[in-house]
């Protein structure tokens, strides 16, 4: 029998080459405003499920398209078969297969792989993060002011675009620089390998995140709710997420503090019409 880190990245890399394969032709289809799904999406799915099932078809599984089976087994896999799907659908190369296992509500083994330039960052409890086989730490910048940090806006950003943008715009009078890249696990990975110092990002999914908050705990940095709080359970994962090298957190949290105090960010004026096009 194989052991579950050794099926993890089976499956991941099974999947990624399914992605890989259908990068740049593929069509999508809308679920939401800017919520895309294509094909590559579903059967990248189905190659990691398949893989994992085969080994241990008694594990229970979250997967992002509809994927769900919770029958009280104590192994969870947390599976998102492309994150950063509207650059995949726009060949942007900067996306990932994401995948987690979590034994009694704790993650215990991750792996992201970009399809596409072929870097894979896995993670076990306990025994540190790599990248291609190489291990990985967080940066050492301890002062936000010398920072690069990066964020996403979620899919139902348009709903809250003034909150969204003070919280950037603030950020961005801190730091030295914001990214926006648009895959959260690589968002996650690349805090982890000492490329960005920080990253904040809200209403994600667990399959989202997880496989890359614990590469970043094992690479030494640290991943809380905005309050600060670590997540309980599960479901709780990308709620909201602050994710840092450990030394900036605090700080972060103090930015994040002034933006939620402050109604708008001072740029932006003092009303939500001013985000309008006219």
């Amino acid at each position: 029998m194989k052991r579950p880190f050794s099926v993890l990245q089976e499956a991941l890399h099974q999947a990624a080459d399914v992605v890989k394969q259908k990068f740049g032709k593929v069509n999508y289809q809308l679920k939401g405003k800017a919520n895309l799904v294509t094909a590559a999406d579903l059967a990248s799915q189905k190659t990691a499920l398949a893989v994992i099932k085969r080994y241990f078809p008694s594990h229970d599984f979250l997967a992002e398209e509809d994927g769900e089976r919770i029958s009280g087994s104590p192994y969870i896999w947390v599976i998102d078969p492309i994150d950063g799907t509207t650059n995949f659908a726009h060949s942007f190369p900067q996306c990932s297969v994401s995948i987690a296992l979590f034994y009694k509500n704790k993650p215990i083994a991750a792996g992201v792989k970009n399809p596409i330039t072929g870097e894979t960052f896995l993670a076990q409890q306990g025994k540190g993060a790599t990248l291609n086989g190489k291990r990985i730490h967080v940066s050492k910048t301890a002062q936000i002011g010398q920072s690069l940090l990066v964020t996403g806006f979620p899919y139902n950003r348009f709903s809250h675009m003034p909150q969204l943008l003070t919280r950037f715009g603030y950020f961005l009078d801190a730091c030295h620089d914001v990214r926006r890249l648009g895959s959260a696990a690589l968002d996650l990975c690349w805090v982890a390998a000492g490329r960005i110092d920080g990253y904040w990002e809200e209403n994600l999914n667990p399959w989202d995140v997880a496989a890359g908050i614990l590469i970043l705990q094992e690479a030494g940095g640290k991943a809380t709710r905005f309050d600060g709080k670590p997540f309980a359970q599960i479901k709780d994962y990308g709620q909201t997420l602050l994710a840092s090298n450990g030394k900036i957190h605090p700080q972060m949290r103090q930015v994040l503090n002034r933006a939620d105090k402050a109604r708008f960010y001072p740029g932006l004026g003092s009303s939500p019409s001013c985000l309008k096009i006219k």
